[in-house]
């Protein structure tokens, strides 16, 4: 069987609006507003969902779906799957993802695109390839990789948008009622302000455990104190504390703190991983499958074990593919406690999809049908593309 063609959509679905409609600081951002900064974070945020998704379609008809992690600038992936991979991939014999994945990794390689856009739009490629070879094969992604450790994966709620502590406290609150037993907070707001949100939710849901993201916010000094807070809270874990080139830092607070420092959705391979977990810089990894690809996903679960480091994947505003991917890879991977749960995305997630995935505040059912196990609705797909 060969490629017979690859096709890029970007998408920003006017559902964006109510994940980012009623921030954690009160403020509002609306789509109009186009891209911003939301204090006291630094990244770039869009006032819309935005993200790319690619079809992969074989000479037979059958079509695989893959998603790049890109919440800003999503036509830049789309350019270079268009103008950098496509070409190559077109009428190349598909016997398997991984010696494609080779391929097109070396395309850039010598030129240090490893990461970045590159490595988005692979990512991209390498989902749609899987889930391609899985519907060829009549196989699931998880079987693919050799089988699923389990058929339901466990969640974390990731953030309580709401704009008051006594607000995040109801929320959480609620979420327990659910059945939701892990909860994350946006932080980096400051020492006091972060451990004032952690003890307003737990007191108001205490049978929830509770980790904090900081958004990179921190210097040493503040992460190690705000760290030795969390370890008499007895925190689930310490995401992004400090800025993420600084290894050594992160070296440091890991060996002074006992909570979990959590780092990944910055990184794109196995490489980068490779030079945190040897110095001890992280104590749980989190690599977002849109962003690595399922074939590198695979590849740094494996690098992880040997550290005897869990790994729980990042997801961010994806949608239906790029979830489908992640919940995938956690079930293939044997020390891979629980998985992000965006509540505000899902709905737009599932827009795409003909059949939801099975979601709610305990986790998602894997899919068990072939490849990813999702029906794409095609025409949805193109229609919002040509809106976007």
């Amino acid at each position: 069987m060969r490629i017979a063609d690859v096709t890029t959509y970007v998408l920003k679905p006017a559902g964006r609006q109510a994940y980012l409609g009623a921030l954690e600081d009160g403020s509002e951002l609306g789509a109009d507003q186009g891209y911003v900064v939301r204090e006291p974070w630094r990244s770039l945020y869009s006032g819309r969902f935005e993200t790319m998704l690619v079809k992969i379609t074989a000479d037979d008809g059958t079509a695989g779906w893959g998603e790049a992690l890109a919440p800003v600038g999503p036509e830049i992936v789309a350019t270079i799957v268009d103008r950098l991979l496509a070409g190559w991939l077109r009428g190349r014999e598909l016997t398997g993802p991984r010696p494609l994945w080779h391929g097109l990794r070396d395309l850039m390689r010598e030129r240090g695109h490893l990461v970045g856009h590159q490595a988005d739009a692979l990512a991209a490629v390498d989902i749609a390839l899987w889930d391609l070879f899985g519907k060829l094969t009549g196989q699931s992604v998880a079987q693919l990789l050799g089988g699923a450790h389990r058929d339901h994966v466990g969640v974390y709620i990731s953030g309580l948008a709401r704009s008051t502590d006594e607000e995040r406290a109801a929320l959480a609150a609620d979420w327990a009622r659910h059945g939701a037993r892990r909860v994350k907070l946006a932080a980096g707001k400051g020492i006091e302000a972060d451990l004032a949100t952690f003890d307003a939710v737990a007191a108001a849901a205490p049978e929830m455990k509770i980790a904090l993201d900081a958004h990179w916010a921190y210097r040493i000094g503040e992460a190690v104190e705000l760290g030795r807070e969390l370890d008499r809270r007895g925190a689930l874990f310490f995401e992004a504390p400090l800025v993420p080139e600084d290894v050594d830092g992160h070296c440091e607070l890991s060996s002074r703190i006992t909570t979990p420092v959590a780092v990944g959705e910055a990184m794109r391979n196995r490489y980068e991983f490779a030079d945190w977990l040897g110095r001890r810089a992280l104590r749980l990894a989190q690599p977002d499958v849109a962003r690595t690809g399922i074939t590198e996903a695979m590849s740094i679960v494996e690098l992880t074990s040997a550290y005897h480091v869990p790994v729980v994947c990042h997801h961010s505003v994806g949608l239906g593919v790029s979830l489908a991917a992640g919940i995938h890879v956690t079930a293939a991977s044997a020390d891979s406690p629980y998985f992000e749960y965006q509540p505000d995305t899902i709905p737009v997630a599932q827009s795409i999809l003909r059949t939801p995935l099975t979601a709610g505040p305990t986790g998602f059912a894997v899919p068990d049908g072939p490849g990813l196990g999702i029906d794409v609705d095609a025409d949805s797909v193109a229609a919002l593309a040509k809106e976007s």
